[in-house]
C-alpha cells in the first residue's frame, strides 16, 4: 500500500468507536448524568481506561487532544473523547474501540458504581 492509500485509510477510519455495550451504558448514564465526555490520561491510575465524567467536570486544557465526537444513538449531544497529548503520541496510528467489561473501574469515572468499567481496545489503523 503506497503512502497515499495509507492516508486515505487513515483519514477515513473513525480514531474511536463504541461498542454496541458501550453504547447502551453511555446511554443509560447519560439520563442519569446529562451530557458526557471521556478523558483517557496516560498516569497511573486506570491509565489504560477511559474515564466517563459528566461535560465539562473534567477540565481539559493544552495537554489534551479531542479525538473525537461520538455520536451515540438516543443521546442528543456527542459524547467528547479526549486524550493526553503524550498518550496520543503513543496512540496516534491506531483506532481506539471504546468497550465495557465486567468489574470495578476507577471510583472517579460515572459508571463504577454499575459493576463495570470502560475499556480500550486497540486496532492499528489500515490493518
Amino acid at each position: 500500500m503506497d503512502e497515499d492509500s495509507v492516508r486515505a485509510v487513515y483519514d477515513e477510519v473513525p480514531r474511536v468507536e463504541l461498542t454496541p455495550a458501550a453504547a447502551e451504558l453511555l446511554r443509560r448514564l447519560h439520563q442519569a448524568h446529562g451530557p458526557l465526555m471521556f478523558h483517557q490520561s496516560g498516569g497511573c491510575c486506570d491509565g489504560s481506561a477511559p474515564m466517563c465524567y459528566p461535560a465539562g467536570e473534567f477540565r481539559t486544557g493544552g495537554s489534551d487532544v479531542l479525538l473525537a465526537e461520538l455520536d451515540v444513538a438516543g443521546v442528543e449531544e456527542p459524547v467528547t473523547f479526549w486524550m493526553s497529548r503524550s498518550q496520543y503520541e503513543v496512540w496516534s496510528h491506531t483506532r481506539l474501540i471504546v468497550d465495557v467489561v465486567a468489574g470495578r473501574g476507577s471510583g472517579f469515572s460515572l459508571e463504577a458504581p454499575e459493576g463495570v468499567r470502560f475499556l480500550i481496545r486497540s486496532r492499528v489503523v489500515g490493518a
